[in-house]
């Protein structure tokens, strides 16, 4: 065979993740973090209430878990790049557990006040920021075919997502809020094992003495030099102050006046199933432009906030957020596999730091001022400004030569190092 012979031959796909032993480790672990994650926004409600501390209280405790997370991400990222991410995470794990089993002590044994919960919510979410950036770079460390393995953790999140606050409802209402935060702090333990044995996989460690501030610099220096990056980051920014933001409070609210609270729950089942749909697709499509195809799908997120607004049908409403959940899954997919495949190993951690900080700061912000805003102008007018914000934005986003431009990355099917297969012994 001839040299143009042999490159004439197409490559043999990579193989499925599900053939690597450490990712069946880390989709354990990641699943059973998602879980504890979907739980615990129903089991802190359920104990905040449950201890007279009314629905501000609620709030208190939402903000302390969410501000550490948004202060401290930055250093989670610096962290999981020089010490491995695997070792950040179950530090962050076993963190997480010890708040559990105490919050769990707390509401079984004493009374529980306030500032006990807030504490431990914002223990939980100091932990939480240095688990965060490591996911990111712990991909291509486990599976070889990047994209396929996002899409599998895709669906994971979005079975957790409907699994977890039902799981914990059941567990609050036959049982006691004590008992679903032991259950917490159990799936956190389980994560923390499943990543353990994934101390023998190579590594890409940041082994420079520099301080972490100048370590922050060089992570700032990778995000900045890809204009295709920071641009949809900013553009990511601004979708959520007008659209993640008021989407979530003031849908909820419209959909429960229109169909009732059984209709909400059927409508939020049909976005957890769209999601599913659309990481089983980003499985299948291997676009050129990931992100072009990615930003198209999310234009389908554009109907969640516009079925309520314009007061739907239920049936048209669920379709709407069955489609939502397609899109905003498989852009999901897209844009953890252009980054993942872009992005230098050793500072994969520091740049998704960025990426998550960027992506969640300014959601608080547009969920305080939805509120006000619907008050002000209306919740139907303040959701089909959302719906049509998201479609601007996507196609501003189109339109940075950067992102059209972008194709797929020169890891992607391939783990950046030769992928898993040779830096670990496969598990099981």
């Amino acid at each position: 065979m001839t040299t143009d012979q042999a490159k004439a031959v197409p490559s043999a796909p990579p193989p499925s993740p599900w053939r690597s032993g450490p990712f069946r480790l880390f989709f354990t672990a990641r699943s059973a973090s998602l879980l504890a994650d979907g739980m615990l926004m129903v089991s802190l409600t359920a104990a905040v209430l449950g201890a007279g501390h009314g629905a501000a209280g609620v709030g208190y405790a939402l903000a302390a878990w969410m501000t550490p997370i948004v202060l401290l991400v930055l250093v989670g990222g610096v962290l999981a790049d020089r010490f491995t991410p695997q070792v950040t995470m179950v530090a962050a794990d076993l963190v997480r557990m010890v708040a559990m089993l105490v919050m769990a002590g707390l509401l079984a044994f004493a009374e529980a006040r306030l500032w006990q919960i807030m504490a431990l919510m914002a223990l939980s979410g100091a932990a939480t920021a240095l688990f965060q950036p490591g996911l990111a770079s712990m991909v291509p460390r486990v599976a070889r075919d990047i994209q396929r393995a996002n899409a599998l953790l895709r669906v994971s999140e979005a079975m957790c997502a409907l699994l977890g606050p039902g799981l914990a409802g059941v567990l609050v209402a036959y049982g006691d809020v004590a008992g679903s935060y032991t259950v917490i702090a159990a799936a956190y333990a389980l994560s923390a094992l499943g990543l353990l044995p994934l101390r023998r996989l190579a590594t890409a460690r940041d082994e420079e003495s520099a301080p972490m501030w100048r370590r922050l610099a060089a992570g700032w220096q990778e995000f900045s030099a890809r204009s295709w990056l920071w641009g949809v980051i900013l553009v990511w920014s601004v979708f959520g102050l007008f659209v993640f933001g008021p989407a979530l409070p003031l849908g909820a609210a419209l959909i429960t006046e229109q169909h009732g609270g059984d209709g909400f729950g059927w409508i939020a089942s049909a976005d957890g199933a769209g999601t599913i749909v659309g990481g089983l697709l980003g499985m299948r499509a291997r676009p050129r432009r990931p992100i072009v195809a990615g930003a198209l799908a999310m234009l389908l997120f554009a109907l969640n906030p516009l079925a309520p607004a314009l007061g739907w049908s239920f049936t048209a409403t669920a379709a709407a957020h069955v489609l939502g959940g397609i899109g905003f899954a498989f852009w999901g997919v897209m844009w953890a596999t252009s980054v993942q495949t872009h992005i230098p190993l050793a500072v994969l951690s520091r740049v998704s730091a960025y990426d998550v900080a960027g992506s969640i700061m300014v959601i608080p912000l547009g969920r305080a001022l939805a509120g006000p805003a619907a008050e002000a102008f209306g919740a139907d007018r303040v959701l089909v400004f959302s719906s049509v914000v998201a479609v601007v934005l996507l196609a501003a986003m189109l339109c940075l030569p950067a992102v059209r431009r972008l194709g797929r990355g020169p890891a992607d099917g391939s783990a950046p190092g030769g992928g898993p297969a040779a830096a670990a012994t496969p598990a099981g």
